[in-house]
């Protein structure tokens, strides 16, 4: 396999690591974390502009009609500078869940809204891990529904114009819904976070009224179009995750070349030579994974290969982001632990993006039991 990038490629990395060098540095991220709100619209409405909310969605949408490499690339760079933009929960998760759905009036409409960038959207998407039943849907007389139930974390549901809400009919059939955030009966509350360049919120339906032609999708072809989606965005989360990790290790890098001792950079000590070169194999082991895993996300495979590339990029980068962040804050001294500097900021994403889908345990324990069934 030859993960070269493409000059096409190539220069969408080349543009969005100088787009995002500007409008989102470590002064304007720290400045969004501290006001209400916590999210650039303004760094949003850029990210419009360029087509990235578009990057995977067809031509006949108002996408780019690029594919899951592409997606990859831009959440590297996401991540990289801790882009205070819905883009993982809006394009990643809520995107490519709609790609799914083609042909569909509501999700057709729905997908040039959001390539567009005119409205974010959010999936409660339920941690696999969990047998709890987050919501029910009760058939009206008229033929309409009704949503009850709660989806305790879902993000950038704060920011979202429509909702991808999960519930379970009365046949215990799972539905998906298309719901307004403004819809009479919906309650969205912002949630405190470790990492506050990314934002989660509770959402609470008591009574909340929808046509027929909201709902998107059901049965097994809904179970079937969650768990691709699940492991589309893995893999997207696993590119923001080597992003994180790559400034880490910048951050070390520069810091001891900076920090002197006994009259010498830090850096040209052997062990901190040493300690920043496996912060380096770690990276780059993590981004060999994660551009092998989109490239063969792209030629659709089956499920079960989905899950096992899925799988092998998002391990691979969690534990990446975890060891580089980690070793950011010790190579930096006393100041690491500091707010001052930028390490702590980096190591909040990483561990909590360790959570996010389902944790990395979760994964590995599909790929083995597509082992032991084999």
């Amino acid at each position: 396999m030859d993960l070269n990038l493409t000059e096409e490629q190539r220069l969408i990395v080349d543009s969005a690591a100088e787009f995002l060098a500007a409008h989102s540095t470590s002064a304007q991220v720290r400045q969004v974390t501290e006001t209400p709100g916590g999210w650039d619209a303004t760094l949003w409405q850029g990210l419009a502009e360029l087509g990235w909310c578009g990057i995977h969605t067809a031509e006949e949408q108002g996408g780019l009609g690029l594919g899951v490499v592409e997606l990859a690339l831009l959440q590297e760079q996401l991540g990289r500078r801790l882009a205070c933009v819905p883009y993982f929960d809006s394009v990643a998760l809520a995107a490519s869940a709609l790609r799914g759905l083609a042909g569909h009036p509501s999700a057709d409409a729905a997908l040039q809204e959001l390539a567009s960038g005119a409205q974010c959207f959010a999936l409660a998407l339920p941690q696999p891990t969990s047998t709890a039943v987050p919501a029910r849907a009760q058939p009206q007389a008229d033929g309409s529904w009704q949503l009850h139930g709660l989806w305790p974390q879902v993000g950038s549901a704060s920011l979202a114009q429509q909702l991808l809400l999960l519930a379970h009919q009365p046949n215990g059939v799972w539905g998906l819904w298309l719901v307004p955030a403004n819809a009479p009966g919906l309650r969205i509350e912002a949630l405190a976070t470790v990492d506050a360049t990314r934002l989660q919120a509770q959402v609470q339906a008591e009574g909340v009224p929808v046509s027929a032609s909201q709902l998107l999708a059901q049965g097994e072809a809904l179970e079937a179009l969650l768990a691709r989606t699940r492991c589309i965005a893995a893999i997207a989360l696993a590119a923001e995750q080597v992003g994180v990790a790559q400034q880490a290790l910048d951050l070390t890098l520069a810091y001891t070349l900076e920090r002197q001792q006994f009259e010498k950079p830090i850096a040209s000590f052997q062990g901190v030579k040493h300690r920043c070169a496996h912060m380096l194999v770690a990276v780059e082991t993590a981004r060999s994974a994660v551009y092998g895993a989109a490239c063969l996300a792209d030629t659709q495979p089956d499920d079960a290969t989905l899950v096992r590339l899925a799988a092998h990029a998002l391990s691979e980068a969690t534990q990446a982001a975890l060891y580089t962040t980690r070793e950011a804050i010790q190579l930096h001294g006393g100041v690491g632990f500091t707010w001052e500097y930028d390490p702590h900021l980096y190591f909040r994403r990483a561990q909590a993006s360790s959570q996010r889908l389902a944790p990395t345990h979760w994964w590995l324990e599909q790929v083995a039991q597509q082992l032991l069934d084999a």
